[in-house]
């Protein structure tokens, strides 16, 4: 076993793989932001909003995991990870926002989908030219071949 820090000193609190991991996302996430509101694809309403920091990453749950064909809140809620109170929360905005409705589900008259709005999708869109433009300044700011590392190990341990 190898030999731990002491428990009285915070360095062992800031130098672990978890953190690591977690100010890399933060940090994604925000590049991801700024790009979508400077995309020319983003309705500008929607452009303003991330401009000015109301689009969160907490939306980018609902942009993450929202299938294209629409799922229902519970679905949306569980994939997100997030509890469906909390999530509900999340597609009230996004639905004010002109991203998504919610429309009754075809398969359960008692059920409701959420849906993707024109809007929306235009949105989605405009995630995914960032993401893989966020992609690619990673790769340029640690290399191509450790990126590569990078996204095998991470897919392996949340595999």
């Amino acid at each position: 076993m190898p030999d731990l820090p002491s428990v009285h000193t915070d360095t062992w609190r800031h130098n672990h793989l978890g953190h690591w991991l977690r100010l890399a996302l933060e940090r994604f996430d925000a590049r991801v932001l700024e790009l979508m509101a400077r995309h020319p694809g983003v309705p500008l309403g929607l452009s303003n909003l991330a401009e000015r920091g109301q689009v969160g990453a907490a939306h980018i749950h609902i942009t993450r995991h929202l299938a294209v064909e629409g799922a229902r809140l519970t679905d949306l809620a569980q994939r997100a990870g997030m509890t469906k109170q909390a999530m509900g929360t999340l597609v009230s905005q996004c639905e004010a926002w002109g991203m998504v409705t919610r429309e009754d589900d075809p398969a359960d008259a008692r059920a409701r989908r959420v849906q993707f709005t024109a809007t929306g999708l235009a949105w989605l869109g405009a995630y995914q030219e960032a993401v893989a433009q966020a992609e690619d300044e990673l790769r340029h700011a640690i290399s191509p071949e450790v990126a590569t590392v990078v996204a095998l190990g991470l897919e392996a341990y949340s595999a």
